[in-house]
């Protein structure tokens, strides 16, 4: 099976992509944006199936259909709500709700397998319907709070009180501007599905930091940058090297 993604969100798309690996399918190639795709999908051979996220860092994704005629199926990631998924019901198109689930996508290219491979029939879709149907453009729904149990009690904490995320010994913890951690019932490669990549990014395997937290920054070692957050002792911050690029990009929005 040859699929592609087309993600906006590169710390999904990367997730997405492992999550797939897993069910035996290697995207050939993961595109963020509106452009990107046209460009790469001018020049290559529509792939048997897309993973393709609506609203992307340049437009809707649908402006790539405009451009270039792909008789690809096509497997929604989305944000919308309740009453926009009907949309994608009245269509008959198959889509996954973010954060996305690893037995739905399981159970979405499991449908996929059995309606368009084994048939050798591609999905037609009308996108200016399903954008009517649609109507309003994407607003992304993050989370805004998380709990964590501290003996008896249960806390509340709101995301911009939240200096970073990080993980040790197995444990993911949340930091606070008091210098206190607690730890919370989530791993961090499913909190970077749940927060506004505006404001949250993830510097490294270990760690992900509010941008408003950032008290300073120091060049490192091997072209690395070293973030520094108030209170905060328990582990270095480092940018891993492979993503200061994205970081410096991720500071500038």
């Amino acid at each position: 099976m040859r699929a592609l993604i087309i993600e906006d969100e590169k710390p999904s798309a990367r997730r997405l992509n492992r999550m797939l690996e897993v069910l035996n399918i290697t995207p050939e190639v993961m595109l963020h944006s509106v452009q990107e795709s046209i460009e790469y999908l001018l020049h290559h051979p529509a792939p048997d199936l897309i993973f393709l996220d609506i609203q992307l860092s340049d437009g809707l994704s649908f402006e790539i259909f405009d451009q270039v005629p792909v008789d690809s199926a096509i497997i929604f990631t989305t944000a919308y709500d309740e009453y926009a998924l009907k949309a994608f019901k009245l269509n008959s198109i198959d889509y996954l709700l973010k954060p996305i689930d690893e037995e739905e996508l399981k159970a979405a290219v499991d449908r996929f397998e059995a309606r368009f491979r084994e048939s050798e029939k591609k999905q037609f879709i009308d996108f200016n319907e399903v954008a009517k149907l649609l109507g309003n453009p994407i607003t992304h729904n993050y989370k805004s709070r998380y709990t964590a149990k501290v003996g008896e009690h249960l806390k509340l904490f709101h995301t911009d009180a939240i200096q970073l995320f990080y993980s040790e010994n197995k444990g993911t913890y949340l930091n606070l501007e008091n210098g206190r951690n607690y730890l919370i019932d989530s791993k961090l490669e499913s909190l970077m599905d749940e927060l506004d990549p505006k404001q949250f990014f993830r510097i490294s395997r270990q760690a992900i930091i509010n941008i408003n937290a950032i008290d300073d920054m120091v060049s490192y070692t091997n072209s690395r940058i070293q973030v520094k957050i108030n209170s905060f002792k328990e582990l270095d911050l480092i940018v891993s090297r492979e993503r200061v690029k994205e970081f410096r990009t991720w500071l500038e929005r």
